[in-house]
């Protein structure tokens, strides 16, 4: 499904990735983590475009997003991403928030909008607050608006960027019990997070970034009993403690 050859990124003097080679397959629940500023979100972020790179290329379903012409607004319509604050529409009531890009840029009708609408915010248990507005619900529920929008657009991938970090504690659980659900359907999943409990639970592969690059690789068994890279058993070391 996702497919990096070669990529690097370079902010600057500064290289944020190095040299990745790496691959998602269909259906698989990729888990990427690593300490603050090892290119975690600037790797997810490279994937809908959000970071351009100055080397290598992307293929995502099929497709180089990376080339030169490549129409960005189209591939944005086909890989969901949910952002770390929401990034919800304060004017627009929850239904309106999910039905606004399948009308706009699908060309939906209002009715099957609405009715997919309706039928995704029932899937994150948010029917009932289909009229009211972002800045009546918890941040929890905030972001499961927004996951039921990425969905709107039927996407075959969908990016998570430290989808729980701007949630307090006790709203972390009703969102990662979403993303639990998405991985049970088979979605393509690339999350980048610090829930190491939901990387061990759910996740098919976790990577392991360190200094733009991705140093350990493997399920989350091998990864969290048998860290191979001394920087991923120090990660893990200063976690448990």
């Amino acid at each position: 499904m996702i497919n990096f050859v070669d990529v690097n990124k370079w902010y600057g003097d500064y290289q944020a990735l190095a040299d990745i080679n790496a691959n998602v397959k269909r259906g698989e629940v990729l888990v990427v983590c690593g300490p603050s500023g090892s290119g975690k979100s600037t790797l997810i972020r490279t994937i809908n475009r959000l970071e351009p790179i100055q080397k290598g290329w992307i293929e995502v379903n099929g497709e180089d997003i990376t080339r030169k012409g490549a129409n960005v607004d189209e591939q944005r319509s086909h890989i969901g991403f949910v952002f770390q604050q929401f990034n919800l529409f304060p004017h627009l009531s929850v239904l309106d928030n999910v039905t606004l890009a399948p009308v706009m840029l699908k060309r939906a009708t209002k009715s099957q909008a609405h009715d997919q609408a309706l039928a995704l915010l029932e899937k994150v248990g948010l029917a009932h607050k289909a009229q009211s507005y972002p800045s009546q619900l918890s941040g929890g529920q905030q972001q499961r608006v927004a996951i039921a929008r990425a969905l709107a657009m039927n996407p075959p991938v969908m990016l998570f960027d430290e989808p729980t970090s701007a949630l307090d504690p006790e709203m972390v659980g009703e969102v990662l019990q979403v993303m639990k659900a998405l991985a049970r359907e088979g979605m393509t999943m690339v999350c980048v997070t610090h829930e190491m409990g939901f990387a061990r639970e759910v996740a098919d592969t976790v990577w392991f970034m360190d200094a733009g690059r991705i140093v350990e690789t493997g399920t989350p068994e091998d990864f969290f009993n048998q860290p191979k890279s001394p920087r991923a058993q120090k990660f893990l070391a200063e976690i448990r403690h």
